[in-house]
């Protein structure tokens, strides 16, 4: 079987096994777009995600992600669930219980809280590929694009149940602090495709200093579209590094 798709509450989740297990796992959290079906999922759908999977795969690894309610924003109820998946996974599957987590865009929202709250004895390492480190500063980013600020609030209306008039001081409350005893082993790509990657690469440098003051274990990697091909390969030394201890 090379994967299965499976409920949890309301959402469909899907878990793609390799053909020679190395005992790891990874939790993928995907952006804005990610989904999964009753059959299928925007990680088996879309190119670039597909070839993910498949060097992943074949690198022994079993990976898993969720639905997640969809444009969630990093609220509370996927949070909830990410953490339910993970204790799904590690009841039925035979992993190591230490998983690394790969997360995309606004799904890094949900890995920094997760990180937070299950600590280096749940989670082994964290990737972030071109992520959304802060609500209320992502916001203020989109408010140059009229169009996508009056949906982003819209969905953010959705997620956090709030009217659009009080979402914003509703965000402000969302954290995204790294933990500081026992840190998780941190590594940023950002790709620069367009003005507003190169914008949210600004960001993340302000955001970050904090993180290099306390001396955290992270590390920034920034990449030109043409070089996108080699994240696989970045990512997959980044997790082996840091299997040396079970």
């Amino acid at each position: 079987m090379e994967s299965r798709n499976f409920q949890l509450d309301t959402e469909w989740n899907m878990i793609h096994y390799p053909e020679k297990p190395s005992g790891f796992g990874i939790l993928v959290i995907g952006d804005e777009r990610n989904f999964v079906s009753a059959e299928n999922s925007f990680w088996t759908q879309n190119e670039g995600k597909s070839a993910l999977l498949k060097q992943f795969k074949e690198e022994g690894y079993t990976i898993f992600y969720s639905n997640l309610y969809g444009k969630n924003w990093g609220n509370d109820k996927a949070v909830h669930l990410a953490r339910r998946l993970y204790e799904h996974i590690i009841r039925t599957e035979i992993i190591n219980e230490k998983i690394h987590v790969i997360a995309e865009g606004m799904g890094a929202l949900i890995a920094l809280r997760l990180m937070n709250e299950m600590g280096p004895s749940q989670i082994r390492t964290c990737v972030l590929i071109n992520p959304i480190v802060s609500l209320p500063h992502h916001l203020e980013l989109e408010k140059e694009h009229k169009f996508f600020y009056k949906k982003l609030l819209r969905e953010l209306s959705d997620s956090y149940d709030a009217e659009m008039k009080l979402v914003e001081a509703k965000i402000k409350q969302v954290s995204t602090d790294l933990i500081e005893n026992d840190p998780i082993p941190l590594k940023v790509i950002q790709i620069l495709s367009d003005r507003r990657a190169y914008k949210q690469a600004n960001l993340l440098k302000s955001l970050t200093v904090n993180w290099r003051e306390k001396e955290l274990p992270f590390s920034i990697c920034y990449i030109m579209p043409e070089k996108r091909q080699g994240i696989g390969g970045q990512i997959v030394n980044f997790l082996k590094k840091n299997e040396r201890f079970l």
